[in-house]
């Protein structure tokens, strides 16, 4: 650390914590780089006149922040930038490509047919609110008392309008609930094999993410009480209703112990459940378990329509003015058009008609996916968009680019990996994001080589 090193002078309490604060920002700008290697903890320590856990305890909050990297017998080094992550998915599709890689509802003309119909109707019925308007509370009284309707029919039966946003779907709602509920720095715990955007989500934001041991149910609730004990965890985000990657729902009694875990630790509780009423009879949210520290995100993309990119984001009473203030910042309020037009769809059932006509869609893709993959184990549920496959015996990446060359695509199991879990491997099927028609050929050709001994692919594709 010859042309840069710490300031004494500018170091606050907690001192370990400052010192990793200004290694940090000397990373980001340029002024350590990638490669550097950093004095010893002892050399540094006796530099700055301060013990030597204290600076190591700054190493190990670099380490855990990605910055810095500890090689035992060689020392510690500034790691290379992050590389930005990989999306799962096809993020456009390629020729004759089967894309089962992305996760969407299925669609057809109906919902072409019903989306026109409501653009008719609302150029010549557009409220002026809608276009003139730059204040939310304006524009949104209306939207929020008739929001309440849909988020009854997804197990909310007491939310108050005052407690609901409407966002720019459900990834603005996540955004919004994690900056309130989490300062910069902090640890967030989630499912060991989670949600792949908030991976670099919670970076951008500066927080941690802790992967939280999951069985057949989602998160073990022992493994979380267990976290919490180990380190200052301020939240836990949680899919509990079959959108995570393995399509897994969570029983009552599973949500009444995640729910005490929580509270015993004063822990806010972010719920995504994007499928909303789509998945049937499954218990009540963990928001009306914990109606007092649950933030609850919905949204019509996924069980709706995907251009209907409309969300709610249900906050207790405490939070209200911080998450508006949030919301404020990063999206200043949601689409008014859309959100017109969801209303409306919620007010004359065109939602609930497009809803159920989804389970129906997925009723026959997971027929179709039972017949195909008869000899395959797979986890799934009646109401998911996709299918969770371990890979027994095919080496993860080597079988995705195998896909690939045979015209499919699939997301690969790794995206979904939170750490510290150790990743398995596995893809994840979408069933939703093609027609039925070429639904079958692609999970044929998955299936021949699920069954196949494992080859490495020669060619990347």
């Amino acid at each position: 650390m010859t042309m840069w090193r710490p300031d004494p002078t500018a170091l606050r309490r907690p001192a370990y914590l400052s010192l990793a604060d200004q290694i940090a920002r000397a990373i980001v700008e340029g002024k350590l780089e990638a490669g550097t290697r950093l004095p010893t903890q002892r050399h540094l320590a006796e530099d700055l006149q301060l013990s030597t856990q204290t600076v190591s305890r700054a190493y190990e909050e670099l380490i855990r922040r990605g910055l810095l990297s500890g090689e035992i017998g060689r020392g510690t080094f500034v790691r290379p930038p992050r590389r930005e992550p990989d999306p799962p998915y096809l993020p456009e599709r390629l020729g004759e490509v089967i894309d089962l890689s992305i996760l969407k509802p299925a669609g057809d003309q109906i919902h072409l047919d019903r989306m026109k119909a409501a653009l008719r109707d609302l150029s010549e019925t557009v409220p002026a609110s809608a276009i003139l308007s730059f204040r939310p509370n304006v524009v949104f009284p209306r939207h929020r008392a008739i929001a309440v309707q849909w988020l009854r029919a997804c197990g909310l039966p007491n939310v108050s309008s005052g407690n609901i946003s409407l966002t720019n779907g459900a990834t603005a709602a996540m955004t919004i609930a994690l900056m309130t509920t989490a300062p910069t720095g902090a640890t967030i715990a989630t499912e060991q094999v989670g949600h792949h955007t908030l991976v670099p989500l919670a970076s951008y934001l500066g927080l941690k993410l802790c992967g939280i041991e999951i069985d057949a149910e989602g998160i073990i609730p022992d493994a979380l009480e267990a976290a919490c004990r180990q380190g200052d965890i301020r939240a836990v985000f949680v899919q509990p209703s079959v959108i995570n990657p393995t399509a897994s729902l969570m029983g009552e009694a599973r949500r009444r112990a995640l729910v005490a875990v929580a509270q015993r630790h004063r822990l806010a509780i972010i719920e995504n459940d994007v499928l909303g009423p789509l998945v049937e009879d499954k218990p009540p949210p963990l928001a009306a378990l914990a109606p007092d520290n649950t933030l609850y995100v919905t949204s019509f993309t996924k069980c709706v329509v995907p251009g209907l990119r409309i969300g709610y984001l249900v906050v207790p009473d405490r939070l209200v003015p911080s998450a508006a203030n949030r919301h404020l910042v990063t999206n200043w309020m949601a689409t008014a058009l859309l959100a017109e037009l969801a209303t409306r769809w919620v007010e004359n059932g065109t939602a609930m008609e497009l809803m159920l006509w989804q389970r129906e869609a997925l009723r026959r893709r997971h027929a179709m996916a039972r017949e195909v993959f008869t000899d395959i184990p797979y986890r799934s549920h009646p109401n998911a968009l996709h299918l969770w496959v371990p890979l027994k015996g095919h080496d993860e990446a080597q079988f995705v680019a195998h896909a690939r060359l045979h015209g499919v695509a699939v997301a690969p199991g790794a995206s979904f990996f939170i750490p510290p879990a150790v990743h398995r491997n596995a893809i994840r099927v979408s069933i939703g994001s093609t027609s039925e028609a070429e639904l079958r050929p692609g999970l044929e050709r998955l299936a021949h080589l699920l069954r196949s001994d494992p080859e490495p692919a020669l060619l990347v594709v």
